[in-house]
């Protein structure tokens, strides 16, 4: 299989695990092992990531439309605190992974990007999420949102640089723990992210800009990837919203159980 059919397939598959509680990080690192891909490698990780960074914006344009509004008011009068807590706990919250991103990120690309480290932590967090998700209280909104919430939330964000965590998956355990109900928390969870996944996207990219002609082939790929982990990623976000409006996170618990065990078997084997 090409290239480019690698990451058509690889691109739809980072578009849905993104923004499910399941680690896309995790799939990327063992679906290439399962089918006897090439790896593509953390730059095309990460750069599907633009993918998804661009459904986040457009799915929650709205929000992020009042947010950009609070955060410009804030800049001409710094007096005149925001209406609502979001702006702030969206700063606080992302500064965590941006810190750990920056101090680890060659350490986990070298140490803990494989399969044996997913088998531990797919189960391990996906049972914390099982957990929260039974006995949060589902008593607040996105509206309650405060900068206590950003910050504690943020620090669990950052340990989804490790493989099988999964960003949405920890950071809507924790927001679970704090009492928000379940659409709420993935909404949170989604618009927290954002800002982390544009950073990423970003750094990722611009080395890839003045990169040589054979490397630019690598880029078509990548942009492959982007195209279809953007689609994939809008439909994933609009019908997972409408999904936790009656239904609880189990499913997804469950998934990540059988999933760990599979890649256990597959390595024991």
């Amino acid at each position: 299989m090409n290239d480019s059919m690698q990451a058509f397939f690889l691109g739809i598959l980072q578009g849905i695990t993104e923004f499910l509680p399941i680690s896309s990080s995790a799939h990327l690192i063992v679906l290439p092992r399962l089918l006897g891909w090439e790896a593509l490698g953390l730059t095309f990780d990460v750069l599907v990531h633009g993918g998804t960074l661009l459904a986040l914006v457009i799915y929650f344009r709205q929000q992020w439309k009042e947010i950009g509004k609070q955060l410009l008011r804030f800049v001409m009068n710094p007096s005149v605190a925001p209406q609502s807590g979001l702006l702030g706990a969206l700063v606080v919250g992302t500064l965590p992974a941006i810190l750990v991103g920056g101090l680890f990120e060659g350490f986990i690309e070298d140490h803990l990007r494989t399969p044996g480290v997913t088998v531990i932590t797919l189960p391990l967090f996906g049972l914390l999420l099982g957990w929260a998700d039974h006995q949060g209280s589902q008593s607040r909104g996105l509206e309650s949102i405060r900068l206590r919430d950003g910050l504690l939330v943020g620090l669990a964000q950052a340990l989804a640089l490790i493989p099988g965590v999964s960003r949405s998956g920890v950071t809507i355990t924790v927001i679970l723990m704090l009492g928000l109900n379940r659409a709420d928390a993935a909404r949170f969870s989604f618009l927290l992210g954002t800002p982390v996944i544009a950073l990423a996207t970003i750094s990722r990219l611009y080395p890839l800009l003045g990169s040589s002609s054979n490397e630019m082939g690598s880029f078509l790929t990548l942009l492959v990837g982007v195209i279809f982990s953007f689609v994939s990623g809008l439909l994933c976000i609009k019908y997972l919203l409408q999904f936790l409006q009656a239904r609880t996170y189990l499913p997804f618990v469950v998934y990540r159980l059988l999933l760990a065990a599979f890649i256990f078997a597959l390595l024991v084997l």
